[in-house]
């Protein structure tokens, strides 16, 4: 049985160790590329001007407009939705939030119906826009964690969409 020098084991061992970690960092920096795609808007920059605050998203690559935010000081992340009559939020995410169950609603769904229930958010945050007592609906058919920014919150502000960008200015006057 011949035996392998000491010097050449560890270099195996070292060029699987420098494989590993190559392959591990690769997954990292294609995992946080991945994300940044889905949500272009995970840090939401505002400016603040007399009178008023804006905040400018910019569309994922499927034209979506999703952005970081939080509900009731808990981050989340939503999804703009102008076809959405209210604040829709996953059951699951709903109960981690602490959400206080309302009356029951029977939504109708691009999925059909389903049976969900009405509740209030005490406060609603995308960038320096904080909303206040925001109407909405709890829907055990969304799958996920991601929330449907739905026109109980968005007519509350001002929206422009323009090349790839929406902005959204909330007055203080």
């Amino acid at each position: 049985m011949s035996q392998q020098p000491p010097g050449k084991r560890a270099g195996r061992v070292l060029l699987v160790l420098a494989w590993g970690a190559g392959l591990f960092l690769a997954t990292r920096f294609f995992g946080e590329w991945e994300q940044r795609q889905e949500n272009p808007n995970a840090v939401v920059t505002s400016q603040q001007h007399e009178g008023y605050i804006e905040v400018k998203l910019v569309g994922n690559g499927q034209g979506h407009f999703v952005a970081s935010g939080q509900i009731n000081g808990q981050p989340v992340n939503f999804m703009l939705d102008t076809g959405a009559t209210d604040v829709s939020i996953p059951s699951g995410l709903a109960e981690r939030l602490g959400l206080e169950k309302g009356a029951p609603v029977t939504l109708s769904t691009a999925n059909g119906r389903s049976e969900g229930y009405r509740t209030r958010l005490d406060r609603l945050q995308l960038g320096d826009i904080v909303l206040r007592d925001v109407r909405a609906l709890v829907a055990p058919g969304l799958g996920g964690d991601q929330v449907l920014l739905g026109m109980s919150a968005l007519k509350k502000l001002e929206f422009t969409q323009r090349g790839g960008t929406l902005l959204l200015r909330q007055t203080t006057n």
